[in-house]
């Protein structure tokens, strides 16, 4: 078994790096082993599958994938904890380092890795989390399934279905590609800094996307535009990309839905719907 980092571990590590975690990247270091064992677990990543983790950091949790026998890549933006990542492996898992790769660069800018991806597994600052994951579902197909721990508040976004508060647009994007649950929560004393906010992991699992003649672009404008002013009836919500009010009921109308309708009552399916009957 790989020898993990622990918090002292943590600290020193950084001390000897001559870092700190910082808000620019919104780093919070994961300093408890038992985490990202059930990390690795819940995403049910196996020995030979080839895995992609967003942001690092010192390697908590790169260091458990590798224990699992799957191969990492790595992809960290910033350049002294991307440096220094290989090394960590070195010294604590030297079995493991020809299995990992690391990529330094902004997750938001990678549009090729070294070996198609069977999972995306990482530990998501609030700020990108959501336009990460969408971005990495696009980019690559062979993504099966997405475990991401994040602020609680943005799991129960990801997580939510119609009808509820919280359901917007990263749970409509989100549906276009997955099936997503929650799958825990997570303390806060696990992470370094301690954050101000809780933690919760998010299980997005990989099935065809919804069968239409519209463009995932233009469904995604439908869902930008439904929930743009949340308190508003489709009717006018949809006037901007329909053309006008009249032009947004119509299509609605012959979709079947009724033209007050607000956008947290739909589900994907209806987006799509409604994309197609705009388009023409």
């Amino acid at each position: 078994m790989a020898e993990l980092l622990g918090p002292s571990d943590i600290r020193t590590l950084a001390e000897s790096l001559g870092t700190a975690p910082t808000k620019k990247w919104g780093q919070n270091f994961v300093v408890d082993a038992g985490t990202v064992r059930r990390i690795v677990r819940i995403a049910g990543v196996d020995a030979g599958d080839h895995v992609v983790e967003v942001g690092p950091g010192l390697g908590s949790l790169t260091l458990a994938l590798l224990e699992s026998g799957a191969h990492v890549t790595a992809v960290e933006i910033d350049p002294i904890l991307a440096k220094a990542l290989p090394d960590t492996v070195a010294q604590r898992a030297p079995e493991a380092a020809d299995r990992l790769t690391v990529i330094h660069q902004d997750a938001l800018k990678v549009d090729s890795l070294p070996a198609p991806p069977k999972a995306l597994v990482a530990n998501l600052p609030y700020n990108v989390s959501v336009p990460v994951i969408l971005h990495f579902l696009e980019i690559f197909p062979t993504l099966e399934r997405v475990l991401v721990m994040v602020q609680a508040e943005v799991a129960d976004r990801l997580a939510a279905g119609p009808g509820s508060r919280t359901y917007g647009i990263p749970s409509a994007k989100g549906a276009w590609y997955c099936d997503i649950r929650r799958a825990g929560d997570v303390k806060r004393a696990v992470f370094w800094p301690v954050p101000r906010v809780d933690s919760a992991l998010v299980l997005m699992e990989r099935r065809d996307i919804p069968t239409t003649t519209a463009s995932r672009e233009e469904v995604f404008a439908v869902i930008d535009a439904a929930f743009a002013q949340r308190r508003k009836g489709l009717r006018g919500a949809l006037s901007g990309i329909a053309g006008s009010a009249a032009a947004a009921e119509e299509a609605l109308t012959s979709v079947g839905i009724a033209p007050l309708t607000r956008g947290e009552q739909l589900d994907i399916h209806d987006f799509t719907r409604i994309a197609e009957a705009l388009r023409s």
